[in-house]
C-alpha cells in the first residue's frame, strides 16, 4: 500500500510587518544628527521643486492664521500642508513693468564695467566713501590655508645652502615624513630612490635635521630627542646625563625608576631628576603644531532652562528651514489640463514633500518627548552635576513615553542638549548601575567622577593605587573591585600610580 503526495493551493490570512520606503525614510530622519538633517533638507529642496521655504513674513502670517484656527489639534503631528494659505499673487502689471525695466539695462556695458572695476587692484584701506560692493575681491581671493609641515620643510630646503642635486635628495626625505615629523623611509631606500650613495644621503639628512621644528626628520624617538638636546644650550654634565638616559634608559624614565637610573649611571638621584626634567621639556612629535585638525562644532538640538524653579525643554529650530508644499504645483495638479506624465511627476514629488515635512515634525516631537522624560529622571543632575547622575536605561524612558526602546535609541543618537551643567550628548544620561552597600543604584558616570576627584587630591609624590581608591569608595558605600577602578581610570585617560608619581 503506497501513498502518493498531492499538491494543492490554500488561501489564508496572516499579519506581517512590512517596512515601506517612506517608513525607512522617517526612521533615517529620526536618527540623523542636526548637521546631517540640515544637509538632507537642502538636498531635498534642490531635487524637489514642490518644496518651498517659508520666509519671515510668511511665517508670521501662518502663525496668525493658525492662532485664529479653532480646530487646531494641540500635541498632534499633523500634515503641515493641510491649512496652508494661498500665496498672494503679484500684480501682473507690476511684473510686466519690472521686466521692461530689466530690458532697459545695457547688460554688455554693465559686465564690461564690472570686469574693469574688479581687475585693477583691490580696495585701499582708506577708501572710505569710495567703497563699492562690486569692487571687493572675490571670496576665493581672500581665503588662505595654513602651511603644512611638508611646505615648511620644502621652504627651508629651498632657502638653504643646497645644490639642485641635494634638493632632489631632500625632496625624497620630505616626501616620506609623517604628520608627527618622523622619517618613514630608511636611509638606504632613500639613497636608492634618489640615485646617490648612502654616505651622501646621510650627510644631507644630518644637515636637514637642523631644520625647524627641532627634532624633525628623525628616524626614531631617541634620535628625535637627541637632536633637540644637541640644539639646547646645556651645561655639562647635565647634557651628558640627559643624552645617556635618552640613548639607553628611556624605559626606566617611563616607569619612574629614578633610583635604578642613578645606580646604573653611577650619579646622584638629584642629577637624574634634573636630567629627566630637561627630557620632559622636549617635543616627541615635532610636527604636532602643523597637524590641521578639523574643529568640530556642536550645535545643541535641545535647550534645557530653569525657569521659576522648574526645568523647561525647548527645541532648537534655528537653522532648520520652515518647509511647506508649493501651492502653485498643487493648483497645477488640480487643473484639468496638462499631460498625465507631468501630473504623475508632480503627484510623486508632492507626496515626497509631504512625507518629508511630516517626518521632520515627527522627529522633533519625539525628540521633545524623550528629552522631557530624561529631565524628569535626571532632575538632580541639572541642579548638582555629574555626582547626582542616577542610573538610567533606554527601557525606563521608553516605558515613560510609551514608545519602543529602538525609537528612543534612534532619537538620542547624535543629538546634543544644552543644560545648566554644560552641553552633553543625550546618550550621556543613560548609564549603567552600580549597587552601593546601602542597596541603592549609583551611576557609573558618578563613580568615574568620584575616582577623578580622589586622584586630583592625591600627593603627586605618593599617588594612590587602584586598591586604595577602591577602599576609599567602599568607605563611601560604593563597593567596586580594584580591576573596575583600573578600567574606569583607563577610560578617563588617567595613568596608573607608577606613572603618575613625581619626584619633586
Amino acid at each position: 500500500m503506497s501513498f502518493e503526495p498531492k499538491m494543492r493551493l490554500t488561501a489564508g490570512l496572516k499579519q506581517s510587518l512590512v517596512i515601506t520606503p517612506q517608513l525607512k525614510h522617517a526612521i533615517k530622519i529620526l536618527q540623523l544628527s542636526r548637521a546631517d538633517l540640515e544637509q538632507l533638507v537642502t538636498e531635498e529642496m534642490e531635487q524637489n521643486p514642490t518644496l518651498e521655504e517659508l520666509s519671515v513674513g510668511q511665517e508670521d502670517f501662518e502663525a496668525e492664521r493658525d492662532a485664529a484656527t479653532p480646530d487646531d489639534r494641540m500635541g498632534e503631528v499633523v500634515d503641515p500642508t493641510l491649512h496652508e494659505a494661498e500665496a498672494p499673487a503679484k500684480d501682473e502689471a507690476t511684473e510686466v513693468a519690472g521686466d521692461q525695466n530689466l530690458g532697459d539695462i545695457n547688460w554688455e556695458e554693465y559686465l564690461s564695467d564690472y570686469a574693469a572695476n574688479t581687475s585693477h587692484g583691490s580696495l585701499s584701506a582708506g577708501s572710505g566713501g569710495d567703497f563699492d560692493e562690486d569692487k571687493r575681491p572675490s571670496l576665493e581671493n581672500t581665503l588662505s590655508r595654513s602651511s603644512s609641515l611638508a611646505d615648511h620643510l620644502t621652504w627651508q630646503l629651498r632657502m638653504g645652502d643646497f645644490t639642485s642635486d641635494e634638493r632632489e635628495v631632500g625632496d625624497v626625505f620630505i616626501g616620506n615624513v609623517d604628520e608627527n615629523g618622523r622619517l618613514q623611509i630608511s636611509l638606504e631606500d632613500a639613497a636608492f630612490e634618489a640615485g646617490v650613495d648612502n654616505e651622501t644621503a646621510l650627510g644631507i639628512l644630518e644637515r636637514m635635521q637642523a631644520f625647524e621644528p627641532p627634532g624633525v626628520l628623525a628616524r626614531s624617538l631617541e634620535e628625535c630627542l637627541l637632536i633637540q638636546l644637541d640644539q639646547k644650550d646645556l651645561e655639562e654634565p647635565l647634557r651628558s646625563h640627559a643624552r645617556a638616559i635618552v640613548r639607553d634608559h628611556l624605559s626606566l624614565v617611563e616607569g619612574k625608576r629614578f633610583d635604578k637610573l642613578a645606580k646604573q649611571l653611577q650619579i646622584r638621584k638629584e642629577e637624574v631628576v634634573d636630567a629627566v626634567k630637561v627630557i620632559a621639556s622636549l617635543e616627541p612629535k615635532p610636527g604636532r603644531d602643523f597637524i590641521d585638525e578639523e574643529v568640530r562644532y556642536v550645535t545643541p538640538d535641545v535647550y534645557v532652562y530653569k525657569m521659576d524653579g522648574e526645568f523647561v525643554v525647548t527645541l532648537n529650530d534655528d537653522g532648520l528651514p520652515k518647509l511647506r508644499v508649493s501651492n502653485s504645483y498643487r493648483r497645477l495638479l488640480s487643473d484639468g489640463e496638462g499631460a498625465s506624465e507631468a501630473k504623475n511627476y508632480i503627484r510623486e514629488k508632492l507626496s515626497s514633500a509631504q512625507w518629508l515635512i511630516r517626518s521632520i515634525h515627527q522627529r522633533q516631537g519625539t525628540l521633545y518627548k524623550v528629552t522631557n522624560s530624561i529631565v524628569r529622571f535626571q532632575s538632580a543632575f541639572f541642579d548638582e552635576g555629574v555626582k547626582a547622575l542616577r542610573p538610567l536605561v533606554l527601557k525606563d524612558v521608553a516605558q515613560d513615553i510609551e514608545m519602543h526602546e529602538s525609537t528612543v535609541s534612534r532619537a538620542t543618537a547624535n543629538k546634543y542638549v544644552h543644560t545648566p551643567q554644560g552641553t552633553f550628548e543625550l546618550k550621556y544620561f543613560f548609564t549603567s548601575s552600580i549597587r552601593s552597600s546601602s542597596g541603592e543604584g549609583v551611576s557609573a558616570e558618578s563613580v568615574k567622577e568620584k575616582i577623578k576627584k580622589i586622584i586630583e587630591s592625591e600627593d603627586s609624590r605618593r599617588p594612590y593605587s587602584d586598591q586604595h581608591i577602591a577602599e576609599t569608595l567602599a568607605a563611601d558605600s560604593i563597593e567596586i573591585a580594584r580591576r573596575t577602578v583600573a578600567k574606569y581610570r583607563e577610560l578617563m585617560g588617567i595613568l596608573p600610580s607608577s606613572k603618575r608619581r613625581q619626584v619633586s
